[in-house]
């Protein structure tokens, strides 16, 4: 059994992220870079399944610059078995154009399960899993807070308003991980050491012939505005009238 598990490459989740001045995007000059997350959480599930004795090959993908081979590194200091990095000259592909690329890379690999991290933390979309099953045709079970693989099937607890809920689904299938599924492991030395002889492929992702044309624009990026200080007021009736007039929130 193949899992592929695709990782990106944002900015470290511990660094203040800070617009441009001209507001064009995000400022990642200097900034610590690291594998998204939810990706982090993907990975190690594979991991699992792997040590589990479920899965015979895990295989990291990642679309963007030559930088993304630092993340797929990471991926292979985890256990992955080998990487694909899909460049472009851009990483700022968005999530239909991901979702085609991954399209694209699962017809070649034939994985029986992909599973993805819900979402990056750069830019919040969580479509691309979604995404993909509806391209792949296949069953989806997405914000997985469990995963059991066995018999050909996936059983996938799904974090909902108020609870949890399962599905079954038969394989291939794409699952999308949530913050509850586990917690990645710590990368020690010699598995970073490891993971530098350990098979990295570089290819255009132009040669995968697919539309990578982009369907939206960024107008602006600004910082959130500054949080102004606390009011004191003299009386509930006080405090009742500027939560609905000045605030608005009741």
């Amino acid at each position: 059994m193949k899992v592929l598990v695709p990782v990106k490459r944002v900015v470290d989740y511990n660094v203040r992220v800070r617009p441009r001045p001209d507001g064009t995007g995000v400022d990642t000059a200097h900034a610590k870079m690291s594998m998204n997350p939810f990706d982090e959480i993907a990975m190690e599930e594979a991991m699992r399944l792997k040590e589990g004795g479920v899965v015979d090959e895990v295989v990291a993908v990642s679309i963007g610059s030559g930088d993304c081979q630092d993340t797929l590194r990471s991926a292979l200091a985890f256990g992955a078995d080998r990487a694909l990095l899909l460049e472009g000259d851009t990483t700022d592909f968005e999530p239909v154009v991901i979702s085609r690329i991954l399209a694209a890379v699962v017809a070649e690999e034939a994985p029986d399960l992909v599973i993805m991290g819900k979402q990056a933390i750069d830019d919040d979309c969580n479509q691309t899993a979604q995404m993909l099953a509806g391209r792949l045709g296949w069953g989806q079970g997405t914000f997985a807070c469990r995963l059991e693989v066995q018999d050909g099937e996936a059983r996938v607890t799904r974090e909902v308003d108020g609870g949890t809920r399962t599905v079954a689904l038969s394989l291939p299938a794409v699952v999308s991980t949530d913050l509850r599924l586990n917690e990645p492991r710590y990368l020690k030395l010699p598995n970073i050491m490891k993971a530098k002889k350990k098979p990295l492929d570089r290819r255009p992702v132009a040669e995968l012939g697919v539309d990578l044309s982009a369907r939206t624009r960024v107008v602006s990026v600004a910082a959130p505005p500054e949080r102004g200080p606390g009011v004191r007021v003299a009386s509930v009736e006080e405090l009742l009238d500027r939560l609905k007039n000045e605030a608005q929130v009741i």
